[in-house]
């Protein structure tokens, strides 16, 4: 081993998605002085090799930082977020009930098209607040590609010019989420085994609400970085796919090119939103549900420049936290319509689940000096939530959930 070569495991906060992953490593690879670099999104971790006469850790640091990510020291970090932990699932199990005292939750996920007007305004609003994170990963695709590359235009042509990089891009953007979600809401059909137009059996289109109910919270609850280990139950597209995508993007020079290739990137809300296509059981729907979500990511992906610099990295941080939540909330209406629709899981049901989760999450997030004492906790405390949802469906549950 080269006398000037060091390694370092360093512990990265902010990590949302593989693509904060991969954003991560392209940045490091390309830094003068790094030998080597993995970064690791389910642990959270990036394994760095560099010359010391070249580069020093600190400039490592700040790079990171520059990508708003944070190199974290663990005992700092844990115990904050242990009281970030209990405020976030407070918030997210009192909306909960809100929602569903007021017959609002099962309004919130598309179900037909003649009859979703809310839950597809919601979609828009997710894609419309969700953007933040698409400026985060995709902001300097987004700047290159509304750059014209040609030579100045003249007269007339000039606003056009400036303006026709940036159309196209989310042009390309808009067709591949779409069409994406006709491919989806297809395959949801087929699933079910029904036709275009019948739709799929009650029970079959329940149970893959409820399904997707599942996956929508663990995105959410991963965007939020609020369990790491939460992190291992995402679904992932093959690297190998993702490195294709990638190169591809890498040689085209068409804006329109690179907005299609971006609707096949493994994007935290973007699959989210894929989730619900698949769910809606119909080619249709699948469409509309991520055209509304693709044109809500639209405006602040064209004022790009303009509000980034407005709004502070803080605010932007909280913003999407704020989508984080609604996605969890989307998922947990997801499960809300599936369980009604399939008869597998009753509201107070569902919310007795919800509250155990959460005390085992809480418990899980605790800084135990010992790793033994938090594997212990927890799966004491996951016996004693199995026990109270047993409990709890053996009785009527709160008066207001039924």
């Amino acid at each position: 081993m080269e006398s000037n070569v060091k390694n370092e495991l360093l512990k990265i906060g902010g990590m949302t998605c593989i693509s904060c992953q991969n954003k991560i490593e392209r940045k490091l690879q390309n830094m003068a002085g790094v030998r080597s670099v993995k970064v690791n999104y389910i642990t959270g971790t990036a394994d760095i090799s560099y010359y010391t006469d070249a580069i020093s850790l600190k400039n490592i640091f700040i790079a990171i930082e520059q990508m708003d990510y944070q190199v974290m020291i663990d005992r700092q970090k844990t115990e904050a977020n242990m009281s970030s932990v209990i405020g976030v699932l407070a918030i997210i199990v009192s909306l909960y009930v809100f929602l569903q005292q007021f017959s609002i939750l099962n309004l919130l996920v598309p179900s037909q098209l003649a009859e979703a007007k809310m839950g597809y305004g919601m979609l828009f609003v997710i894609g419309l607040i969700t953007s933040i994170h698409c400026i985060a990963m995709c902001g300097g695709i987004n700047l290159s590609q509304c750059i014209p590359h040609n030579e100045i235009p003249t007269g007339k042509k000039i606003r056009f010019s400036t303006f026709r990089p940036a159309f196209l891009y989310n042009l390309g953007r808009i067709v591949s989420y779409t069409g994406i979600g006709m491919i989806l809401g297809f395959v949801g059909l087929l699933f079910g085994g029904g036709d275009y137009n019948t739709g799929f059996p009650i029970m079959v289109q329940g149970t893959l609400k409820l399904i997707a109910g599942v996956f929508m919270v663990i995105m959410g609850i991963n965007m939020l970085g609020l369990f790491p280990w939460f992190r291992k139950l995402q679904p992932r597209m093959p690297k190998i796919f993702i490195s294709k995508v990638d190169a591809e993007k890498a040689r085209s020079k068409s804006p329109l090119i690179i907005g299609l290739l971006n609707g096949l990137m493994p994007c935290g809300p973007l699959q989210s939103m894929q989730i619900v296509a698949l769910a809606s059981g119909n080619p249709l729907s699948g469409a509309l549900s991520m055209f509304l979500f693709s044109i809500g990511t639209v405006p602040l992906m064209f004022g790009l420049g303009s509000i980034v610099s407005a709004l502070g990295k803080k605010f932007t941080q909280k913003i999407m936290s704020v989508g984080a939540i609604l996605v969890v909330v989307l998922g947990l209406a997801m499960l809300s319509q599936g369980g009604s629709l399939s008869g597998l899981l009753l509201p107070g049901t569902l919310f007795a689940i919800i509250l155990g989760l959460c005390l085992v999450g809480i418990v899980s997030s605790i800084p135990f000096k010992k790793s033994s004492y938090k594997i212990f906790s927890t799966v004491a405390m996951l016996i004693v939530a199995v026990i109270m949802v047993v409990s709890w469906n053996t009785r009527t549950g709160w008066r207001f959930f039924f």
